[in-house]
């Protein structure tokens, strides 16, 4: 049974046990009131599948396995996946026994909301998902996950023609499209850092600005003491970074190597069986069934078998076959971690949540009405032997190289109130979290896969945030919307160096180009008139060991981008704010920023034009004074209308995001 009550701008929904009211905002933000959490996360559900259902019915054909079944073979590479990592008997066997009771009534409250959705508005398609369980949501973690720390770019290198020679530690350069997680920045001042006395905390992601990874704003009010401002991915019961209203955290993206490959040696005689410790072993072989549409309402089902070694799941190729060890692969408490983080009240509390080490990356960069900063380098790092390098290939005959322990959590890298009162992470080298490698716990070893390099952004939040002794909250706001481009910075040393290759050049048209960008100040402002034509045209690399530096490319782009400019608007020396743009439906607005930068915007070209797709997206400012007082700004690229056209939350935040200005949240 269900009932809907309309109370002005409320709407107040039952069903399955559940019952919520659901407040939009000025700005179409839902806030949520229940007196259970459960309840809360019931109203997540629905307020979110009417703002974005069909990323949400995506993810749960997905995480079935189910997607090649409505858009065809194209997406039977997933549906191969969910099988292959044999993600379904891993929540069947362990349900019950790894989720804890609380994180099962939220799953299935939010589950109680996508089918009441679902009943309310029959037009939309649920045959596929209908109903939705609780298990959909754990499992969707436990599908999404591997995706975000790349498990899809070491079997696309494991796929490729040529057998690879580097798979682990730096050999992953290929990323998940589907699940790509950018970049992100976080920065914490404490106390005695700010010009009067507040901590404060910048919770700022990069990520897609639309798909599965794209943040969706919610708040979270219960009876239970759930009062949340925060982000989430579709499909989350439960928010990934925020603040309540004694703490806050961010996460940024870090690349621990948390998988590795064995090549197994297998049985001439039977295909099914691997040599290991001096004998054949039998690998465990099923057969699962993969429905893919065909047209209309024709489909056709294969059969592929998916095998898994000792090691883990196994994948066959014309140059080997081999298996994959992968972090957290059959772990069930990522929900549950990121509940209790967002439930605690203080840093004991948030540190004994983020103890639970279920979640295999990302930095964590956290701060509190009492004054305290944290950051730690969170993964889940498997134990390695020190024998072996595990950048390779690894044989699938010992159990030595095997592992089955992480490494600790207390023994990563983190930092809890550093002497000068101020920490950062943009996806960098965490022991120069303040730039004083003293502040951070002793360094793993190198097979940890630990970054250490520095991102632009890292350098710059260095040279403003980490070079003020003294922040006011203007300079808090000012030094997050930097967009200058250290003289350290990769973009600047690319940029040097393709000036003196070029310095012999003839060509007029490509001299006066050439001398736009000798003479560019490394800032990319709306304003700039050198900037478009140089970060259109300079490639950039968060490492610079991963730096593509091709003269000839570059050289070409340039007069591709040339041409572009004057095509289009009838000369080089373009603002930035003309070439690159916001655009959402019949808005169109000038960017400032650019790839690397703290002000962070990536770009591609679509219909003439260079539109921003990804980087600053929905994030936070956070602030609490000597004297209680709880301050907290947000904004989104576009607005909480996220797949709309016809609401005026379709885009109502996108002229805010192009000024560089916050909507508060709580005054």
């Amino acid at each position: 049974m269900f009932a809907h009550i309309l109370l002005g701008e409320q709407l107040i929904i039952s069903h399955d046990g559940f019952s919520v009211r659901i407040e939009r905002d000025e700005w179409g933000v839902p806030h949520i009131y229940g007196k259970r959490d459960a309840d809360v996360s019931f109203g997540l559900a629905y307020a979110h599948a009417q703002d974005d259902f069909k990323t949400i019915y995506d993810i749960l054909l997905a995480t079935r396995g189910k997607l090649a079944s409505v858009y065809g073979k194209d997406a039977a590479v997933n549906d191969y996946y969910v099988h292959l990592m044999d993600l379904w008997n891993t929540i069947d066997s362990n349900y019950e026994s790894d989720v804890a009771d609380d994180v099962k009534l939220l799953c299935d409250a939010y589950a109680a909301g996508i089918n009441l959705f679902l009943e309310d508005y029959p037009e939309q398609e649920k045959k596929n998902i209908f109903p939705v369980s609780g298990k959909d949501l754990i499992a969707g973690f436990s599908h999404r996950m591997p995706l975000m720390f790349g498990l899809d770019g070491v079997m696309k290198k494991l796929s490729k023609e040529q057998r690879p020679q580097l798979i682990g530690l730096n050999g992953n350069e290929e990323n998940s499209e589907s699940f790509k997680m950018v970049a992100s920045n976080v920065f914490a001042i404490a106390p005695h850092r700010s010009s009067d006395g507040y901590t404060r905390i910048w919770i700022n992601s990069h990520q897609p600005w639309e798909g599965p990874v794209a943040w969706y704003e919610a708040r979270f009010i219960s009876e239970e003491g759930w009062d949340f401002y925060g982000g989430l991915f579709p499909g989350s019961p439960i928010p990934l970074v925020g603040h309540n209203t004694n703490l806050g955290w961010s996460h940024t993206v870090n690349s621990p190597d948390l998988i590795d490959v064995y090549e197994l040696t297998i049985n001439p005689n039977n295909k099914d069986q691997y040599w290991f410790e001096g004998s054949w072993k039998e690998m465990r072989v099923r057969k699962v069934p993969i429905k893919v549409k065909l047209f209309g309402p024709f489909s056709w089902t294969f059969k592929r078998k998916v095998k898994e070694s000792i090691h883990g799941p196994v994948m066959e190729f014309d140059h080997g076959i081999y298996s994959l060890r992968i972090s957290s692969l059959k772990n069930l408490k990522f929900i549950e971690e990121w509940y209790r983080m967002g439930k605690a009240q203080n840093y004991t509390e948030f540190k004994k949540a983020m103890e639970i080490h279920a979640l295999p990356m990302f930095n964590t960069g956290y701060a509190d009405k009492d004054g305290n900063i944290y950051y730690v380098y969170n993964a889940k790092i498997p134990k390695r032997n020190e024998g072996y390098n595990w950048n390779e290939l690894l044989a699938g005959d010992k159990q030595e190289n095997i592992w089955t322990d992480y490494v600790p959590f207390d023994s990563l890298p983190q930092m809890l109130n550093p002497a000068d009162g101020f920490l950062q992470n943009c996806n960098s080298n965490p022991y120069l979290a303040t730039g004083n490698t003293d502040d951070v716990s002793k360094p793993l070893p190198g097979w940890t896969g630990i970054e250490t390099h520095q991102t632009n952004r890292a350098l710059r939040a260095l040279e403003t945030f980490g070079s003020d002794s003294s922040i006011s909250r203007d300079e808090f706001f000012n030094y997050k919307y930097d967009t200058q481009y250290s003289t350290n910075s990769v973009i600047a040393k690319v940029r040097d160096r393709y000036i003196q290759d070029m310095a012999n050049e003839k060509d007029l048209k490509l001299i006066s180009a050439l001398n736009l960008i000798r003479n560019w100040d490394l800032s990319a402002d709306s304003s700039n008139t050198a900037a478009a034509l140089a970060i259109i045209v300079l490639p950039n690399a968060f490492n610079e060991d991963n730096l593509k530096y091709k003269p000839d490319a570059i050289t070409s782009k340039l007069v591709e981008t040339i041409d572009y400019l004057e095509n289009k608007f009838g000369k080089i020396d373009v603002p930035l704010g003309k070439v690159l743009r916001l655009v959402r439906g019949e808005t169109n607005l000038p960017l400032s920023g650019g790839p690397g930068l703290l002000r962070a915007i990536y770009f591609k070209k679509k219909n003439d034009a260079y539109v921003g797709i990804a980087g600053d997206c929905y994030f936070q400012a956070v602030e609490w004074g000597p004297n209680g007082e709880l301050n907290a700004w947000t904004i989104h690229q576009y607005g909480s209308a996220t797949a709309i056209e016809s609401s005026i939350h379709y885009d109502d935040q996108a002229k805010l995001f192009s000024k560089h200005e916050m909507k508060q949240v709580r005054p």
